[in-house]
C-alpha cells in the first residue's frame, strides 16, 4: 500500500505495533497484583498523592483510604475500565518493573523497520494509546527489539488527547502535532477508533494481525495484516514551496 502526501503517522499499541495478548496475558495482571504494595511503598509522595485523588474523584468517595482504592483499582483492572488514575498506577508500577528488568514490550517484528523508514522519509511518528504516555514510552525504550524511542518524536493519552473513540480527541492532536489533518494517517486494529479518526479529517488504516478472532478485515477501512507493506511519501520541499 502507497500512501501519498503524508506527514505525520500516528500508531495505536494494543494489537497494532505490539500483541494485546502481552498486554491483557503479562502486564495487567502484573500491575494488578502490586497495586497494594506500590500505594503503601509511596505513600506520602506526590505521585501518590496525586493518584489517590484522581482515584477518590473518580470514585465520588473523598475520604477513600487506601484500601478503597486498591479495592477501586482492581475492579476497574479486572473490567478493563480505561480511566486515567488506572492507567497512572499501571504505568508506574510497569515502569519499576521495565527498570528492574522483569518486564519487556512487546513490539511485532515489522514495526521497527517501519518505523525507520518513515523517519528516513521525514515522516513524523506518534503514539496514541489509552496507556499511560508513561507506560508508552517505557513499552518502546524496553522492547523485546531493544531501546526504539529515539524513532518515535511523542506520545499521547487520555489525559493528554482524550478518549480513542470521540473525534476530539484527534482534533486535539492535530493542533498539538503542528500537521494538517488530511496528512496525518492513523493505524489501528479498533474500527470505532479508526471512524473517530475520520470524521476528524484523518486518513486510517486498519492493522489486523494474522490470527486475530475478529477477522482480517475491518469494514469500511483498507486493512493490512502487518506495517512492512506501507509506504508512504511525503510532499518534496519544492512541492511545499509552490503550495506557499
Amino acid at each position: 500500500m502507497i500512501l501519498p502526501t503524508v506527514r505525520a503517522v500516528v500508531l495505536d499499541i494494543e494489537g497494532t505495533t505490539g500483541s494485546a495478548s502481552h498486554v491483557h496475558d503479562v502486564l495487567f495482571p502484573y500491575a494488578r497484583e502490586r497495586f497494594a504494595d506500590w500505594l503503601a511503598a509511596h505513600r506520602g509522595e506526590p505521585a501518590w498523592t496525586e493518584l489517590m485523588e484522581e482515584i477518590r474523584t473518580r470514585t465520588g468517595d473523598p475520604r477513600l483510604d487506601e484500601g478503597g482504592a486498591v479495592t477501586a483499582l482492581t475492579a476497574w483492572s479486572d473490567q478493563d475500565v480505561k480511566v486515567p488514575p488506572l492507567k497512572r498506577i499501571q504505568g508506574l508500577i510497569w515502569a519499576e518493573g521495565y527498570v528492574g528488568s522483569t518486564l519487556t514490550g512487546h513490539v511485532y517484528d515489522d514495526v521497527p523497520d517501519a518505523l525507520t523508514r518513515w523517519r528516513q522519509a521525514e515522516i513524523d511518528r506518534y503514539v496514541y494509546s489509552s496507556g499511560s504516555a508513561t507506560a508508552q514510552r517505557d513499552w518502546f525504550a524496553h522492547s523485546d527489539h531493544g531501546d526504539l524511542s529515539a524513532l518515535l518524536d511523542g506520545y499521547f493519552d487520555l489525559s493528554s488527547a482524550g478518549r480513542k473513540r470521540d473525534p476530539d480527541s484527534y482534533r486535539t492532536i492535530t493542533r498539538a502535532i503542528g500537521v494538517p489533518a488530511n496528512e496525518t494517517v492513523f493505524f489501528s486494529d479498533v474500527k470505532e477508533e479508526l471512524d473517530a479518526a475520520v470524521v476528524a479529517g484523518w486518513r486510517a488504516v486498519a492493522v489486523r494481525r494474522p490470527g486475530d478472532p475478529r477477522g482480517p478485515e475491518v469494514a469500511g477501512h483498507p486493512t493490512v495484516p502487518a506495517l512492512d507493506g506501507i509506504r508512504l511519501h511525503r510532499r518534496t520541499r519544492r512541492e511545499e514551496e509552490t503550495l506557499t
